[in-house]
């Protein structure tokens, strides 16, 4: 793929995204606009089904809507409440101090730089740019396996991590189209590019793609 076909091709993506289920994360962050419930969405989200994250962070957000309730909310209780989610303890954990380190070296308000994002636990760059990206408006590219094998599949970067993919597509992307990539290719590599078997036949891009038009 050509760096100027890009915005093309995201503008067909975005044609068909309606048609497709929005990764769940992706769609509390951006209807909330919240930092906060970007942010432990994003922790709950982790090894757990998007049926299942949509259920408990709705119930979770009812419950909890700040660092001071997280800090101040019954360790067992708070187990309980994300229960169907995949290692829920060490999540309920790992919340508890996410909690404690915000109210204690941010005055309880999520940081809204990289910088320091990444300095709170369990905190990477997939997580922390999907809450500049999504909680604070700001631009920034957050790659998941789907952003990075797509990007990859289409032949925009050559790169072997994420975090390669991150700093590559950093140079090729226009800023203003950091923020809707990730939320477009999820959708995207859920339903059509698949990790196995990608669905080519049916793909609204695949003139645009390398791997399809060279089988690399």
């Amino acid at each position: 793929m050509k760096r100027e076909d890009v915005r093309k091709v995201l503008s067909i993506l975005s044609e068909e995204f309606p048609k497709w289920k929005a990764p769940i994360v992706k769609l509390i962050a951006h209807k909330t606009k919240s930092p906060f419930n970007a942010l432990v969405c994003a922790i709950l989200s982790t090894r757990t089904r998007d049926e299942t994250t949509a259920e408990v962070c709705k119930s979770f957000l009812q419950r909890v809507r700040s660092f001071q309730d997280l800090l101040e909310i019954d360790q067992g209780e708070l187990e309980r409440l994300i229960y169907p989610v995949g290692f829920y303890r060490n999540k309920a954990r790992q919340l508890k101090e996410l909690a404690k380190q915000v109210i204690q070296d941010f005055g309880g308000q999520i940081p809204d730089n990289l910088e320091d994002l990444l300095k709170l636990k369990g905190v990477g760059r997939k997580v922390a740019n999907l809450v500049l990206s999504e909680g604070f408006g700001k631009p920034a590219i957050c790659v998941d396996v789907h952003v990075h094998r797509i990007s990859n599949r289409w032949g925009l970067v050559k790169t072997k991590t994420p975090e390669e993919t991150e700093f590559a597509l950093m140079e090729v992307l226009p800023k203003e189209l950091w923020r809707d990539y990730n939320r477009l290719l999820v959708a995207f590599g859920q339903t059509i590019c698949k990790p196995v078997k990608p669905m080519c036949g049916i793909c609204p891009v695949k003139d645009y793609c390398d791997y399809f038009l060279h089988g690399s």
